[in-house]
């Protein structure tokens, strides 16, 4: 087995192979500065991408991951690089991006370090985007500063747009969400230790603004104000600096009844190596209000992660790149699917509360052999209860076929280990698995 998140993986045996020791929620790429966006009950993340290569910043395209659960996360690969934008450049500066919907269409504003801000539009929020102006949106003569935009749009129908380091500014925003009205405004009296990072919502009748504090280490610091154009008043901490991780970026979102708090780490990275490399994670948590509207602050994000919302479904088709935590294995895109790969002995990949109801009795997956193994289905942990295994046999040409297998019935509600045993090197490929009664 290959060593990845080795410290994460040992203290997860010590607690009894459980979900305990987990914490960033992607693995399978370094992910970054996290823009969740709700939309048809579903949670949209977009996520800047740092390269398993990077020593400083190296970012070339934005991600996309879906949730229910704020648990399982179903990755859809890129939605958008450096090359939807011909007039920037395309060998680095993918900084964060965020996306946001009206009338129908999905507008994603997008930084490249040194280029300005654009901006994509999608009738879907999974795209494709495509670059109505085929210029800069955000052009001003502080360029360098121009990075990390947030759309904003307020109860009136008036949209604004934030970005911003080491100052803030804001602009408002036409109803076409691609051009802009009036001028730019820097606001002068920008909150306590503001670095970078501006996201801005509403809740109640309070506006927000979060943004990474000074540098660094970085927290997420917030203001507060009774107009988009403020001015803010500086409350608190979203959560403190701390010297866990280097730099920090904020998402927040109300989302079936309870709020989250998004941002980044670099935990997983620091599982693997103690050399710093700009290799980031995204980490979420429930975050809470207090009856003045303030925000308790999170010490650091939870070992556990959020507590699920609603249970998985097992006997529906599940693509094999939905995923709660993982140790070793990566994801792949191909133009007809996303598949989980690299997998070798002893990685293994989890699913969180899955309900069985009164037992599943078989388990099919559509696979693709590389050197063949086998898929160890197990409860609660990469050790816990076996109830089942699925040969994925090498053959001639090796292609994805489906494999079905004998269950132990099981009942309940349980996490879903899929533990990978075989020889050397890569074992096989994943599309998608599901269970049925």
């Amino acid at each position: 087995m290959r060593i990845l998140n080795k410290a994460v993986a040992v203290l997860t045996i010590m607690m009894g192979c459980t979900a305990a020791a987990q914490k960033p929620i992607i693995q399978t790429k370094y992910t970054a500065d996290p823009a969740p966006m709700v939309y048809n009950d579903t949670i949209f993340l977009y996520t800047s991408h740092d390269e398993d290569d990077a020593e400083g910043f190296k970012m070339l395209d934005w991600l996309l991951y879906t949730s229910t659960d704020m648990v399982n996360w179903t990755e859809h690969g890129a939605v958008a690089s450096l090359k939807d934008f011909s007039w920037a450049p395309q060998d680095n500066g993918a900084w964060a991006v965020q996306c946001i919907e009206r009338n129908g269409k999905f507008y994603l504003y997008c930084p490249m370090h040194g280029s300005g801000i654009g901006v994509l539009v999608s009738d879907s929020p999974y795209g494709p985007f495509k670059d109505p102006l085929g210029k800069r949106l955000i052009d001003t003569d502080h360029i360098w500063n121009d990075i990390d935009p947030s759309p904003f749009i307020d109860d009136d129908g008036q949209a604004y747009l934030y970005w911003g380091n080491p100052d803030v500014y804001y602009v408002k925003l036409n109803e076409d969400m691609t051009s802009i009205e009036g001028e730019v405004v820097k606001i002068d009296s920008k909150p306590e230790n503001y670095q970078e990072g501006p996201w801005v919502w509403k809740h109640d009748d309070h506006y927000y603004l979060a943004y990474a504090s000074t540098c660094c280490p970085e927290g997420l610091g917030y203001a507060m104000s009774d107009s988009p154009e403020g001015p803010w008043e500086y409350k608190g901490m979203i959560m403190d600096a701390t010297e866990k991780t280097r730099g920090n970026h904020p998402g927040i979102i109300e989302y079936k009844g309870k709020s989250y708090a998004f941002g980044h780490s670099y935990d997983i990275l620091k599982s693997k190596t103690s050399i710093f490399y700009e290799r980031r994670s995204v980490d979420a948590d429930e975050m809470k209000y207090n009856e003045d509207g303030t925000i308790q602050t999170i010490p650091y994000w939870n070992d556990k992660g959020p507590e699920p919302i609603e249970n998985l479904n097992p006997f529906h088709r599940t693509e094999a790149e939905t995923i709660a935590w993982s140790e070793g294995v990566k994801t792949n895109k191909t133009e007809d699917k996303i598949y989980v790969t690299a997998i070798e002995d002893g990685d293994y990949m989890m699913v969180q509360g899955a309900d069985f109801k009164n037992g599943a009795t078989k388990f099919k997956v559509f696979a693709q052999p590389v050197s063949g193994g086998t898929i160890e289905i197990r409860l609660d942990g990469a050790e816990g209860q076996l109830i089942g295994s699925s040969k994925i046999e090498k053959e001639a040409g090796n292609t994805y076929k489906l494999y079905t297998s004998n269950m132990e019935k099981v009942p309940g509600v349980h996490d879903i280990y899929f533990v990978f045993k075989g020889g050397d090197g890569e074992l096989f490929n994943l599309d998608y698995w599901e269970f049925q009664k």
